[in-house]
């Protein structure tokens, strides 16, 4: 898994090299292109264990709120991803027992009552602040050797960007699509000792929005 990443990232390096800056969003979006508001919760642990003889295993989560100021009922595809600067990945959701999402849920049923799991969270966004949606996104444990991580969660926009790859080329010669969305990314830092997990703290490190 780790060879996958690295050869990614390294592909990743030759893109920007090549083509020059890599893609940012635009600064005054068309007139077709929308974002919805963005309202987050710092990520916190939480810790499960699936069976009474079982090791409790550790999650991480970030609660989201999202809420549709636009014009128009807009179309929810979202794809987040936790990497590790070890360039470990890993997919919201992966491996993630349902039971977690009820933990959590109940853990901020006062501020949240009405919270949703993003796979669960319907593939649209109502339009005004009553449609709001709020959102849990989780994350299985990440490499013990990472000293910060980066989340990134894509379909907060239909903002898209597509550009020839410099290398890649198809069947017939072509140069393949390269077809990136604008997410949302927020990075962390991890403070404490990492072999320690239950004391660790994300130290938060900046929010900005990428193409990718």
């Amino acid at each position: 898994m780790k060879g996958f990443v690295c050869s990614g990232f390294g592909i990743l390096v030759v893109l920007v090299c090549l083509c020059g800056a890599a893609p940012e969003p635009a600064v005054v979006p068309g007139l077709d292109v929308w974002t919805v508001d963005v309202g987050f919760e710092h990520p916190e642990q939480i810790m499960f264990r699936a069976g009474h003889y079982d090791q409790p295993e550790r999650f991480w989560y970030i609660i989201l709120t999202l809420t549709n100021k636009t014009a128009r009922d807009v179309d929810f595809y979202p794809k987040c991803e936790l990497m590790t600067d070890t360039f470990e990945v890993v997919p919201s959701g992966q491996r993630v027992p349902a039971a977690v999402f009820e933990r959590i849920k109940r853990r901020h049923q006062a501020k949240y009552p009405l919270l949703e799991l993003l796979e669960n969270a319907g593939s649209r966004i109502l339009q005004g602040a009553d449609n709001a949606k709020d959102v849990a996104i989780i994350w299985r444990d990440f490499d013990a050797k990472a000293k910060s991580i980066k989340l990134f969660m894509a379909g907060l926009s239909n903002e898209t960007v597509v550009f020839d790859h410099p290398v890649a080329r198809d069947e017939e010669g072509k140069p393949i699509k390269v077809f990136l969305r604008k997410t949302l990314e927020l990075s962390y830092k991890l403070g404490g000792d990492p072999a320690f997990k239950s004391d660790v703290k994300l130290l938060f490190a900046g929010k900005r929005w990428i193409m990718r």
